[in-house]
């Protein structure tokens, strides 16, 4: 009898120290998990992901800093979406999207996320929240799925 399991996609999960250089980690190590996934340096996905994960970040360490706590990175390839999960441990705020003024030298990290992204948003965890972002994935960008065989013989 011949077995063989599917895994319908791709997850990569690290912790950082919720500091800039933190965040800046966590841009680079994502563009190469990207890459690693069949999602080059310099293509479309991988830039806007990096840019979507670089200020997910930013906001983990700037908004969502809880002294002594980490912030996490999660991504998740699966079929045709590309999940970033960014989590923090400070849960009674959540991230605001501010109008912006000209001028203003910061403010725009979340109108750059609903640009780049096809949908985002903030789920609650037990301890902080979770920030998400997705972005479409074309066929040729997904990784390719794992496949595990496993061959049983059975004695008559």
């Amino acid at each position: 009898m011949n077995a063989e399991i599917t895994l319908a996609g791709a997850e990569f999960v690290q912790r950082f120290s919720a500091t800039r250089r933190g965040a800046r980690l966590a841009r680079r190590l994502a563009a190469h998990q990207l890459d690693e996934w069949g999602v080059p340096y310099g293509s479309e996905l991988s830039d806007d992901a990096t840019v979507i994960v670089s200020e997910l970040a930013a906001n983990a360490v700037l908004h969502g800093l809880v002294p002594g706590r980490d912030f996490e990175l999660r991504l998740i390839a699966l079929a045709d979406t590309l999940r970033i999960e960014v989590s923090d441990a400070r849960g009674e705020r959540g991230p605001e999207v501010r109008p912006s003024r000209p001028g203003a030298e910061s403010g725009f990290g979340l109108h750059l996320v609903a640009a780049l992204a096809t949908s985002w948003g903030v789920k609650d965890r037990v301890v902080g929240k979770t920030v998400w972002a997705e972005c479409v994935m074309e066929a040729q960008q997904a990784p390719q799925a794992l496949v595990l065989s496993e061959t049983r013989s059975t004695a008559i």
